[in-house]
């Protein structure tokens, strides 16, 4: 049972991405007289931005969860058995980190862009 839910747990992000893109996307303003002039030609191009930027913070957030557990793991093991390579462990999982952050940045800009 236990193998079940942990498998639920994993895909649980990737059922409600498309639902909170599609919430976001709808609460985006389509009348382009108030709004700022972008280079985007409607609203459905303003749409599929919005769904862009909600892809891009949520799958990179995803990506980083899973290489943080998997580097994670790994760097406890080895800090355990050699307490010098803790800088190593270290830089590896902010790298990892550094993966949310991009994609955060991405979603930002694309979020400015409409």
């Amino acid at each position: 049972m236990k193998k079940n839910q942990t498998i639920l747990l994993l895909f649980l992000p990737l059922i409600f991405l498309p639902v909170i893109g599609v919430a976001v996307s709808l609460t985006i303003s389509t009348d382009q007289a108030t709004s700022t002039p972008t280079s985007t030609s409607g609203p459905f191009d303003r749409v599929f931005i919005a769904l862009a930027a909600g892809a891009a913070v949520g799958l990179s957030s995803l990506a980083a969860a899973l290489a943080i557990s998997a580097v994670g793991s790994a760097a406890v093991s080895a800090l355990a058995e050699k307490p010098e390579t803790f800088f190593r462990s270290f830089l590896v999982v902010a790298l990892a980190e550094a993966l949310a952050i991009y994609g955060l940045i991405m979603g930002i800009l694309l979020w400015l862009k409409l």
